[in-house]
């Protein structure tokens, strides 16, 4: 029986792996005609895929660093009104999709838009009065306040587990307060820093819809050119199989990162236990702290939102409700599918890594969760690959995968397999194993102990599994735009074609849904966030001892 279910793991693992070695596996196909692709793209537009990925991710990762750390620093190390707001408030641009954000710019600053309209008509100026915000530096601009809560989260927690006690041991030694951000806080932070930047650079790897948008030739945008224009699989391979060496590049960084982030904590935990008020802060400097705070809340929150509700509010009359209705039903049908399935595949793998603890479990569950850090447009050339080589064998596979949700939520599944994955497993850290003996010994064995034991006390990680693959689902672009069937859009599909088509009033009420369904991770964070505090303590103050650790 544990044979069994081992051998049911890892068939469990091959099918969520499956697109991931397509792409690799193409390589075994190499020949005189791949090579010659090869070449031709090296001569044309690989240059260009390979400078522009870079150059983005290069000032993204910047942006992203240059907002959250400040705001973790100032919520965290500083005391100041509206403090304990900006807590959570900053982490609502994590409920704004990045094509969501670009689209909302674009209307504002464009040459037509209100704003130079507004100027020319104001001052009497003529032509264009700001830089084009389709371009590269747009892009970045989008990615640093859609992105930085990465960063913003773990600092924010790092800072909050170990500087408290530092920071105030250099205090009473008379370290100025900059020399103690600069030689104890930003050093403690620093793992941490690095695994947010990797992270929000995997989602700027991975997106479509704002390069897509601004006209940025990266990778992502190369693969859906290379299979969708030009019809030429090994050409997509190739570069998706590039794209994906850069992403295992940024895995490896990130769980690098967070190893040191485990290993500080150890020492520096050890450090002191002594209690530490953060620095009150007063008249201009208060001001000051209020205005860095508030300034990404307005820039990746707010004023996108400000934006796409005029344009929305414009064109009311006109607007697509009917439409509107199938697209919503249409992303509700695939996230609930997907959501479920997601949580039976990952109560089976977590409740495998339990019964079967050992080194080859660990392998086959970090097989099944790779997906989550593979660019969308990977997946699709990983799913349509093999689509391509069975169909010689079984014609009906393409009909399939491609006219029906079959190879959408495939596609999903390995994408977002991991987040209910996490979410679980989770779950179950907090079940002891004597649980499972004595529930054996009683005669609850099997699925009967998964269903009348595991299950009542999993139950609320499970609901929080299900609808952070649900809302995942719903915000998905790139694998949704190939994989779809006909007549199947969802509202990122097309919130993408009418505001690629300039019709952003139309695109404002789909974007719009998809920020509301995005406020459900965040609320749910907001309040892990806040139910990880240490109790209260009475009085004025608002140290760390009110704010507490991380989640």
């Amino acid at each position: 029986m544990r044979l069994l279910h081992f051998f049911l793991l890892i068939v469990v693992a091959a099918v969520l792996t499956l697109p991931v070695l397509a792409v690799v596996g193409a390589w075994a196909g190499y020949d005189a005609e791949s090579a010659q692709i090869l070449r031709e793209m090296a001569a044309t537009v690989l240059p260009e895929y390979t400078g522009a990925t870079l150059a983005l991710a290069l000032m993204a990762g910047v942006g992203v660093i240059a907002v959250g750390v400040p705001a973790a620093l100032l919520v965290t190390v500083f005391d100041f009104p509206g403090r304990r707001s900006f807590e959570w408030l900053l982490l609502l641009p994590l409920a704004m999709p990045a094509y969501v954000t670009a689209y909302a710019y674009t209307d504002f600053l464009q040459f037509s838009g209100p704003l130079q309209t507004w100027l020319r008509a104001t001052f009497g100026l003529e032509g264009r009065l700001l830089p084009e915000v389709r371009s590269l530096w747009g892009a970045a601009w989008v990615f640093s306040f859609s992105l930085y809560p990465y960063v913003y989260l773990l600092a924010r927690t790092a800072l909050a587990e170990r500087a408290p006690q530092l920071m105030e041991a250099a205090r009473l030694l008379g370290a100025p307060l900059g020399r103690r951000l600069r030689e104890v806080a930003l050093p403690l932070a620093r793992p941490a820093v690095a695994a947010g930047a990797a992270l929000a650079l995997m989602e700027v790897l991975a997106d479509f819809g704002v390069v897509s948008y601004f006209g940025v030739q990266t990778f992502t945008a190369g693969i859906y050119k290379a299979w969708l224009a030009m019809d030429n699989r090994i050409a997509a391979a190739q570069l998706a199989t590039m794209l994906l060496a850069l992403v295992v590049a940024l895995l490896w960084l990130e769980q690098r990162a967070q190893r040191r982030m485990r290993f500080a904590g150890t020492q520096t935990a050890r450090a002191s236990s002594a209690d530490a008020q953060p620095v009150r802060l007063a008249g201009r400097r208060a001001a000051l702290a209020w205005a860095l705070c508030l300034a990404p809340v307005l820039a990746g929150f707010a004023l996108p939102v400000l934006f796409m509700l005029r344009p929305l509010v414009a064109d009311w009359e006109s607007l697509p409700w009917m439409h509107f209705v199938n697209w919503a039903w249409n992303s509700i049908r695939l996230g609930a599918v997907t959501a479920g399935l997601a949580l039976l595949a990952a109560l089976f793998l977590a409740y495998g890594a339990r019964r079967l603890p050992g080194p080859l479990t660990r392998g086959v569950m970090q097989l099944a969760s790779l997906g989550y850090a593979v660019p969308g447009a990977v997946i699709v050339v990983g799913l349509l690959l093999p689509v391509g080589w069975a169909q010689g064998v079984w014609p009906g596979a393409g009909y399939l995968v491609t006219a029906t949700v079959m190879g959408l939520v495939w596609a999903y599944l390995v994408r977002f397999i991991a987040v209910a994955l996490q979410s679980v497993q989770s779950g179950y850290a907090r079940l002891p194993l004597s649980l499972d003996e004595s529930a054996r010994l009683l005669g609850a064995r099997g699925p009967a102990l998964l269903a009348r034991v595991h299950w009542p006390l999993l139950r609320r990680a499970c609901v929080a599994a299900a609808l952070l693959v649900f809302v995942d689902v719903m915000k998905e672009l790139p694998a949704t735009l190939v994989l779809r069937p006909f007549n199947a859009n969802t509202l990122a599909v097309e919130a993408y074609n009418r505001a690629r088509d300039e019709r952003l009033g139309e695109a404002a009420l789909p974007s719009l849904a998809l920020v509301g369904v995005g406020l459900i991770p965040v609320i749910l964070l907001s309040r892990t966030l806040r139910a990880s505090r240490p109790g209260q303590r009475s009085g004025k103050g608002d140290g760390p001892g009110r704010k507490g650790r991380a989640a």
